[in-house]
């Protein structure tokens, strides 16, 4: 359930850990779903990118900067605009609607 609800999310918005985990029926299960997340094929087409930290934060270390920079591009290719490392819910953020 939570790739069902993480291939929703619609281009140009993002999500919480938190809120996926909400939506899938696993309340309170914000670290399970970044597991599964971390745990997808790569090439694999649902958005992980759009799925961020309840903060506005990209949750992947800069030390990896691989996946770091991947989700942040992915981001801002899609027109999310980053405010000092953060990204808006107000203005970004998905309601949620599955």
């Amino acid at each position: 359930m939570i790739m069902a609800v993480v291939a929703t999310i619609p281009h140009g918005k993002v999500a919480s850990y938190g809120q996926v985990a909400a939506l899938a029926g696993l309340p309170r299960h914000a670290r399970l779903v970044g597991r599964v997340l971390s745990q997808m094929d790569s090439n694999s087409e649902i958005p992980w990118h759009r799925v961020i930290n309840s903060q506005g934060r990209i949750s992947l270390s800069r030390l990896d900067e691989n996946g770091y920079n991947e989700q942040q591009a992915r981001l801002l290719a899609e027109g999310i605009v980053f405010n000092n490392g953060r990204v808006s819910f107000h203005s970004f953020g998905w309601m949620g609607d599955v």
